[in-house]
């Protein structure tokens, strides 16, 4: 028998043949700029609806292929031709005119790089699983709008994250379809003879290459990571296969390629970055990769190193429940990293201590965030809610720090309007706003217009969305019924369900338990009477994804699906979609007329599915959490509960009936109440103030310039002063922190004297002296603290006020007197507290050290 030979493949490229008039079309299909775009989408739709459809919306594969022959009519269309230069000059002004960050901070030169584990542009370039990834695709969106100088890092998977769909009794099912790159908006990057850039990772076994992509997002570019090359293994080039790889193994591979390799991708392609921003704690490794690098052939320690990166690195922490928290084993850590430690110069239990909350507990994990805290001047939540919780979920790294003062801050989420937002209802804002709500929507004058809109216009706009998610749902449900071997009469109901007038509940989002995608079953025959009401029709439309891992999710799933299934009337009624993306999301936020919002409290970082639902006019049925808790107000939607906290399974038991009572005593007659015009104008003017006064808050462009003032621009002068002249100030920085950490158990509050008896008027003032010890310390170096506010039922200081109190004289040697004064501004039971903060004007803030004395 003659052995079998394999052949050799060669390959090549084939590139389609635009014609020359077409040429900026062939140019924008490689710019991300179109998604926000609705006359640039409709350029690419006019070529052949159909295939835009079956393509999923992705121009440089419609362009592949298109026929010749249509290509060659469209070039000589002068109305298509007269729409593409239209489109064109757009996209030129957009690439070519000066944003808000050149007008605004024309005298601050840096360059942010927005590290993330997933970015969510569009769903052609499904690299995305959710909310974090969709955040990080709206960042960069409108990081190209305002003109900020900044650059994404992130990784490109092949397979992208999992197509869901359902068996026949309602389990998930994943999927991992490969993504052809070079049908997408993606191009390797090259040096400058024309080879592609690879950079290299040293792995415990072996080196890992890793090829460097850029996608064009408007004027910011996304650099994305792949291992799947021939120069690596089959076991490496999986590494960025799938999304969220399964495995301990896998997922630090996968952090260490973005973090470290984004680091040195940079540095290959010439990008000199002045802020690092980590967008959740996946890709915290970059800290390390920068203090190693500053560390080469330098005479620094790793403290000195250390207080330099941190001062540029910046840390967004998004999740509040710990199983979301990336955590390794010490032996894997130093499996991983027993080769690249001594490049820190740092001993293994110096390395590990980096990434435990209690740096003296040997047995704690190792944690990403907490890597991401300890090597970063900047942390912050994602709302305001947010930041309290993770406040008081790291409190642990500052024990002695009241948790309101824990050095986390927080920047509420937005979404990136124009993505997100109807076509019917853009055109409605275009003939009644200035247009100034496309190029600043953060402006709330421009925004007041909304109630100039006529009732009718906005509900006219808002019926062809719900009817465009009627039509689109029974196509989707038909075919995920074939799929699936359905039968004729499966079939048929598929094509009638869902009613293009009826009030429409939608909820869609990853289920996971806390997010409690069932809460709407818990009285399944309350439910079903709803549902089965003709007068005054209600259906619900759900979608979502869980864990592969997560069969609790999975239940959720399944529950919803059959309960679906009990009679013709709840299943024409009740309906879950398939494989939620964002094609899917667009559908629901513009479509539906409620958006319903579960989860436990304090366990919904922020939850910017809402949002997208609010800027197309859909009031928010939710619990107070997340961005709810700031956007809610009577007017825009309904809160259920008032954020109270119960024990065990009363919780939901109780905010499942407060659902029930606003449907149906709230919602349903508010949305049936018509005027004689058959029009419900309290609902419409609901509507209205959802568009007028959320959109212009909860949006990206806001967000991103918070994040400019807030911390990049901070932190780019931050490292600019600590590393200039060799990094004397951050050497002096570091040592002077070293020299409190090895002093500071001496400094003790020995007596504090108040004036007075206890007993003051509004309007009086107490004087406060307090003696202090400071051994070997320079008064200098440290500030003496009045702690002070009202006092709760449980003795402790409310809505802290902080006064800094003067050295008066030096009683003894290393024993000084500070005097303080407290003004008396409101009546009731008050209180105050000494303490002693380290002083240091060059830190970013005096909690970092952990150092605190309390009399």
């Amino acid at each position: 028998m003659a052995a079998t030979v394999s052949p050799t493949i060669r390959t090549f490229q084939v590139s389609p043949d635009v014609p020359t008039a077409l040429l900026p079309l062939a140019e924008m299909a490689q710019n991300l700029w179109w998604v926000w775009n609705p006359d640039a989408v409709e350029l690419f739709r006019r070529l052949d609806r159909k295939l835009w459809s079956e393509v999923y919306h992705n121009p440089v594969k419609l362009l592949g292929v298109l026929p010749q022959a249509r290509l060659a009519e469209a070039a000589t269309d002068d109305g298509y031709r007269a729409h593409l230069s239209r489109v064109y000059a757009s996209f030129r002004q957009h690439m070519d005119q000066k944003g808000w960050y050149q007008t605004a901070h024309a005298d601050t030169q840096m360059l942010v790089a927005y590290f993330s584990a997933e970015f969510g542009l569009h769903e052609s370039l499904p690299i995305y699983s959710g909310g974090l990834g969709i955040l990080a695709g709206d960042h960069l969106k409108s990081a190209a709008e305002i003109a900020l100088p900044l650059v994404g890092v992130g990784l490109l998977y092949r397979n992208g994250y999992f197509q869901q769909y359902l068996s026949a009794d309602g389990w998930q099912q994943e999927s991992y379809p490969e993504l052809d790159f070079y049908n997408l908006p993606v191009q390797p990057c090259t040096n400058t003879d024309g080879s592609p850039i690879h950079i290299r990772i040293d792995l415990p076994d072996n080196a890992v290459f890793c090829k460097v992509w850029k996608v064009n997002v408007g004027r910011i570019p996304l650099y994305l990571l792949d291992t799947n090359i021939s120069e690596n293994s089959p076991a490496d080039r999986d590494i960025t296969a799938k999304l969220y790889g399964t495995g301990t193994d896998l997922r630090i591979k996968q952090e260490i390629v973005l973090g470290i390799g984004g680091v040195r991708a940079l540095e290959a392609m010439n990008v000199n970055v002045s802020v690092f921003h980590m967008n959740e704690g996946h890709a915290a490794f970059l800290a390390l990769e920068r203090i190693r690098t500053l560390l080469h052939n330098s005479p620094l320690t790793f403290d000195e190193a250390r207080q330099q990166v941190m001062a540029t690195n910046v840390f967004t922490t998004h999740t509040p429940v710990p199983a979301g928290i990336d955590m390794f084993q010490a032996e894997t850590m130093i499996r991983f990293f027993k080769n690249f430690i001594p490049g820190l110069k740092l001993n293994e239990d110096g390395f590990l201590a980096l990434g435990r909350e209690d740096v003296t507990n040997a047995k704690q994990g190792f944690s990403m965030a907490v890597l991401a805290i300890r090597l970063a001047d900047s942390a912050n939540g994602v709302s305001w809610l947010h930041g309290d919780v993770s406040r008081h979920m790291w409190h642990n790294i500052w024990p002695a720090v009241p948790p309101d003062e824990v050095p986390i801050e927080h920047v509420t989420n937005g979404i990136h309007t124009r993505s997100w937002l109807a076509p019917d209802i853009q055109f409605v804002l275009e003939r009644y706003l200035s247009d100034k709500w496309k190029s600043d929507p953060t402006d709330q004058s421009v925004w007041d217009d909304v109630v100039q809109i006529p009732d009718e216009e906005l509900w006219r706009a808002h019926e062809r969305c719900r009817e465009r998610l009627v039509s689109w749902g029974r196509r989707t449900l038909h075919q995920q019924i074939a799929r699936r071997g359905g039968g004729y009469d499966d079939l048929t109901a598929a094509d009638q369900v869902l009613d293009p007038e009826a009030l429409t509940i939608g909820f869609a989002r990853r289920f996971a338990s806390y997010k409690r995608g069932a809460l709407l079953l818990r009285d399944p025959d309350r439910l079903k009477a709803l549902l089965e009401d003709t007068k005054r029709p209600i259906q619900f439309v759900f979608a979502g994804k869980a864990h592969p891992a997560d069969n609790e999710g999975k239940e959720l799933i399944r529950a919803i699906v059959n309960f679906a299934r009990q009679n013709p009337q709840v299943r024409r009624r009740m309906v879950f979609i398939e494989n939620y993306d964002m094609n899917v999301a667009r559908y629901l936020v513009q479509g539906v007329d409620v958006w319903l919002n579960t989860p436990k409290r304090g366990m919904e970082a922020s939850g910017t599915s809402g949002m997208k639902a609010a800027a197309n006019g859909v009031p928010n049925l939710s619990i107070l959490d997340g961005w709810w808790v700031e956007g809610y107000a009577p007017d825009l939607g309904w809160a259920i509960g008032r954020g109270e906290e119960y024990k065990g399974d009363l919780t939901d038991k109780l905010e499942s009936q407060q659902l029930y009572d606003l449907i149906e005593k709230q919602i349903i007659p508010e949305f049936y109440n018509r005027g004689v015009d058959n029009l419900p104008h309290e609902w419409i003017a609901r509507m209205k103030a959802c568009i007028g006064k959320l959109a212009p808050v909860f949006n990206t462009n806001r967000m991103v310039r918070e994040y400019a003032e807030k911390f990049y621009i901070k932190s780019a002068k931050r490292g600019i002063l600590l590393s200039d002249n060799g990094g004397q100030r951050g050497v002096a920085l570091a040592h002077a922190k070293d020299r409190l950490r090895q002093r500071w158990g001496g400094v003790k509050i020995i007596g504090v004297h108040q004036s007075g008896n206890g007993h003051f008027k509004v309007g009086e003032t107490m004087n406060v002296e307090a003696l202090v010890d400071l051994p070997e310390i320079d008064p200098k170096e440290v500030s003496v603290q009045l702690y002070s506010g009202p006092i709760s039922a449980t003795g402790q200081v409310e809505k802290p006020g902080v006064t800094t109190m003067t050295l008066s004289r030096e009683m003894a040697p290393n024993r000084y007197v500070f005097n303080g004064v407290l003004e008396c501004t409101s009546s009731g039971r008050q209180g105050f507290a000494v303490r002693v903060v380290p002083g240091e004007a060059d830190m970013a803030t005096p909690f970092e050290p952990g150092l605190i004395a309390w009399n």
